[in-house]
């Protein structure tokens, strides 16, 4: 692809938002300076659309309008969509504007391995994964008298925190396992009343509200383990943060967290099930306590992290993404 063709990225949030999406288009923007001119907009067309040349459309519902707009000016080339969890696991099920944008788009892209089987057969052809990354940093000093796991994610349905909040109420007695708890809670209020009333409850829940981003990857990098419940996962970057940071992961087995953290991780839960992720907890605290290595459950899954910690370094990134452009130019 020539280095002068430019690129627009659609977002259906911007810099306030401050939200996922947005993340991930100021990323790519940044892996591809210097290889292409980036830029990133809500609408389009707009005053600048006559230079750009391919469209990254990030979100099939939501960015719908602009993705019918690029497929009419350009029919059949320089399209690609990418797809979040809502549009895999939801979306595309019973909207049609959703639906039409996977028609109309050259390329899918979807942010982790098992994203290609969400997509109707005859659709899969069209799929390329592209792993999302984030630097490699080093865990903090932890606390060796007890276990603390931390679950990040606002306080939403799909983010599943009940699992959480019935976790901690069966963990209430045990003072060496401490849960903390990030993420903004204005969203669904109901949900933040039940985070107020486990917090009042079990003294070793703690709900910190929202964190700007830099204490957040602290306190996962501090973290024993960073637990992950939701119901449904396009690839949450969270979980790619702690395996760069080298803190292991209990998570819902969804597909969205399969496909980031493989078919073979042992440190899967039943979307839902309190119990089970009480259980595991357990299991950590009591591996951090055994002097036999081989019941270390968290050694274990930080060891099995660690062999997926390639996929989401930004090299990678950045080469799934020029190869994307290349395949999107050439079929002009």
């Amino acid at each position: 692809m020539s280095r002068a063709a430019s690129v627009v990225i659609v977002s259906p949030a911007l810099a306030d938002a401050n939200n996922g999406n947005w993340r991930t288009a100021r990323r790519w923007q940044e892996l591809l300076a210097g290889a292409h001119p980036v830029r990133i907009t809500k609408e389009w067309p707009d005053a600048d659309a006559a230079a750009d040349a391919v469209m990254l459309a990030l979100h099939a519902r939501r960015s719908a309008a602009p993705i019918a707009a690029w497929a009419q000016a350009h029919p059949g080339h320089g399209l690609a969509v990418i797809l979040t969890g809502t549009d895999l696991y939801q979306d595309i099920q019973t909207e049609a504007a959703a639906q039409r944008s996977l028609e109309l788009a050259q390329r899918l892209v979807v942010l982790q391995e098992c994203g290609p089987e969400a997509l109707p057969v005859w659709l899969r052809g069209k799929a390329r994964v592209i792993c999302q990354s984030s630097p490699a940093l080093p865990p903090l000093p932890r606390d060796a008298g007890q276990l603390t796991a931390v679950m990040v994610g606002h306080l939403r349905q799909v983010k599943s925190p009940q699992t959480l909040f019935a976790a901690a109420r069966l963990l209430c007695q045990r003072s060496d396992i401490r849960i903390r708890h990030i993420g903004d809670g204005s969203g669904e209020p109901v949900l933040a009343d039940e985070a107020r009333a486990t917090r009042r409850d079990c003294p070793n829940y703690e709900w910190l509200g929202a964190l700007p981003h830099p204490e957040t990857l602290e306190e996962i990098r501090r973290a024993d383990v960073l637990v992950h419940t939701s119901a449904l996962e396009g690839g949450a970057h969270v979980i790619l943060e702690a395996v760069r940071c080298g803190t292991p992961v209990l998570a819902s087995r969804v597909p969205g967290n399969v496909g980031m953290l493989g078919r073979d991780y042992e440190g899967y839960f039943p979307h839902g099930d309190a119990g089970m992720l009480a259980e595991l907890l357990l299991a950590g605290r009591a591996g951090q306590q055994a002097e036999n290595p081989a019941v270390h459950l968290l050694g274990r899954l930080a060891a099995q992290c660690a062999l997926r910690a390639p996929l989401f370094d930004a090299a990678a990134e950045r080469s799934a993404l020029l190869n994307l452009l290349q395949e999107l130019e050439s079929a002009r």
